[in-house]
């Protein structure tokens, strides 16, 4: 009885025949060529020791053996292809995201729920942390870093490049008076003054060797609550326009100057290679860059 089951190979190509009826559609189904296709047929023939199909032309036809066993092949191949489907979609009602501080509060926060609309038997559950979670010892789906990328075992994917650039509310400003050039910044106060992107701001500004002697060096953790400091009017925060387009145009935050820095970490979406082909993450994966596409400009 072990040996009572044809090759596989056999069963796929004579299934694919006989429901094309055509040897040469069922081969590019199947990514084989005609002759192969015919070959596995003559396996399965020779095994029944009976004609499965009768050759007219280019032509085949189901002997009345072969369409006795199509219909049992192809109720089988069925019966398989809707279990396999249903063991992919095994856990697909609940989605596990960990996401960037920032990116969640500013950014996703804003669209998730267009999401959860189009995908209504998908639970979206959301973990806000700025540690890089280990996907070998976690049941997250998906991951949101701002990194350089390439973990082994994941796949990775640029979701967006980050710019930043100095922003403050339209109140500080008009406390301030007018700011005609880079440098009228350092007279005021800086939130985190000691983050790297200052420097580099001021230096792609042209201003070398920036002066911070006269600045706090606090440090607030993450673009969220600098965010909400400037907005509070308590200070000049660098921020990402792609974080705070909708600050921007509701006149919460004003962008002094249009220079943006380019940061060296894109963020990157990121979920396990041996998951990339299960429908939740498939359905992430494209919303999440379509809505990338159509706001792209901020």
């Amino acid at each position: 009885m072990a040996n009572s089951l044809p090759p596989l190979n056999a069963l796929r190509a004579f299934e694919a025949a006989a429901r094309h009826s055509n040897f040469t559609r069922a081969a590019q189904e199947l990514g084989m060529t005609q002759a192969a296709v015919s070959y596995q047929i003559k396996v399965l023939e020779d095994r029944t020791g009976k004609p499965l199909f009768n050759r007219v032309g280019r032509q085949v036809i189901l002997t009345e053996a072969g369409a006795q066993f199509a219909a049992v092949a192809s109720e089988a191949f069925q019966s398989i292809r809707t279990g396999f489907s249903a063991l992919q979609e095994t856990g697909d009602f609940t989605l596990k995201l960990t996401v960037l501080p920032t990116f969640a509060m500013n950014w996703l926060s804003l669209r998730i729920g267009a999401f959860q609309m189009e995908n209504s038997k998908i639970a979206v559950q959301l973990d806000t942390s700025g540690n890089v979670v280990d996907f070998a010892s976690s049941d997250f789906d998906i991951g949101i870093r701002h990194a350089w990328g390439k973990w082994p075992g994941l796949c990775t994917e640029k979701l967006a490049e980050i710019t930043y650039t100095p922003m403050l509310s339209p109140k500080l400003l008009e406390s301030i008076g007018e700011i005609k050039s880079p440098d009228d910044l350092l007279r005021f106060p800086l939130i985190d003054a000691s983050d790297p992107w200052w420097i580099d701001w001021f230096e792609a500004a042209g201003i070398k060797n920036p002066d911070f002697s006269n600045q706090h060096h606090s440090r607030m953790g993450t673009q969220a609550v600098d965010g909400n400091i400037a907005i509070a009017g308590h200070g000049i925060a660098i921020l990402s326009p792609i974080f705070y387009a909708s600050a921007l145009r509701d006149g919460l935050l004003v962008q002094p100057f249009e220079l943006e820095c380019v940061a060296a970490k894109p963020i990157w979406l990121v979920y396990r290679e041996t998951q990339r082909n299960h429908k939740k993450i498939k359905l992430f994966r494209d919303w999440i860059f379509n809505e990338m596409e159509k706001h792209k400009d901020h």
